[in-house]
């Protein structure tokens, strides 16, 4: 049975009971002592998370989408990962998706009560055509948002995978997700304040999620983002960087490469590294499902 009336992130943290007492620096020591304890509470559900990632990869794979959705602070973050895949991994519109309780507005003001309203996540889910494919990830740091709930709830309806990130053991939420990662993070500095610790360990989660998940999908080579979209001068300097690094070539050489692919790091390596040209390149990346090394070990074999 999954218990909602003792939170741990709700109860007052005894090693700063006297925090209004303290001095400037005092108060930072302690606040820094107190986020040391989340990389392993986040270590302890590494298998947990491993699960979350090879669900959300099975599902892009077979054409499923993936949708953080939360409120507040988990809201924001699950907004946040999404929004940067698309400039980080170049992946499709709509492929992450975040939804926050209250929409726009929520991600700049904070709303009250609207994570009090489960039906309402069934209604924005709805918006996106959430089908049997996709992914739901609930976030909420207390475990216990109506409105996180509530979209759990729709997509177990629907026979969508469901995930939950939540920061108390035996969480409501984890009672409605088919994959449970609880982060248990224990009492805030400032009590009840999860935008602290619980947050700091959510927004670790959704990096592990989105990260591992980019990399199986072939979207880095060694440690390279090469899916980049070099939508800028800036990420033009670094897509052409990256290709310096990788294959040693000039910076005349990468940018001439470059521009023959329309900015395409995935292409102008393959170009390079197993001297072929564009269309070779294409079709053995093609062929490889997008991943770098086999499709530079492929085109070189031809």
């Amino acid at each position: 049975m999954y218990l909602t009336n003792k939170l741990i992130t709700e109860e007052s943290n005894p090693s700063t009971e006297n925090i209004d007492q303290m001095s400037t620096e005092e108060i930072l020591t302690v606040i820094n002592e107190e986020d040391t304890t989340v990389a392993y509470s986040v270590k302890k559900e590494i298998h947990t998370i491993h699960k979350a990632v090879d669900k959300i990869v099975d599902a892009i794979k077979r054409g499923g989408r993936i949708f953080y959705i939360g409120a507040g602070t988990s809201g924001r973050l699950g907004v946040l990962d999404a929004s940067e895949c698309p400039p980080t991994y170049n992946t499709p519109a709509g492929l992450v998706n975040g939804i926050i309780a209250g929409g726009y507005p929520a991600l700049v003001h904070a709303l009250e009560g609207v994570e009090d309203k489960e039906s309402q996540a069934a209604v924005d889910l709805q918006d996106y055509s959430l089908n049997n494919q996709d992914v739901v990830v609930g976030i909420a740091a207390s475990g216990s948002t109506p409105y996180v709930a509530g979209a759990l709830k729709y997509a177990n309806s629907l026979g969508t995978a469901t995930i939950s990130i939540s920061c108390n053991p035996n969480s409501l939420i984890s009672g409605y997700a088919d994959i449970a990662i609880e982060t248990v993070t224990g009492p805030e500095v400032v009590t009840g304040s999860t935008r602290l610790k619980a947050g700091t360990a959510q927004k670790m989660v959704l990096n592990m999620i989105s990260t591992t998940t980019m990399i199986k999908l072939g979207k880095v080579y060694k440690n390279y983002m090469v899916d980049l979209q070099a939508s800028n001068n800036k990420l033009k300097k670094r897509a052409s960087s990256i290709l310096n690094k990788l294959t040693s070539a000039d910076e005349a050489i990468t940018c001439q490469i470059l521009k023959e692919t329309d900015w395409n790091i995935k292409e102008a390596l393959v170009m390079l590294q197993a001297k072929v040209d564009r269309t070779a390149s294409q079709k053995s990346l093609l062929e490889n499902e997008g991943f770098v090394a086999r499709a530079i070990n492929s085109a070189e074999q031809r």
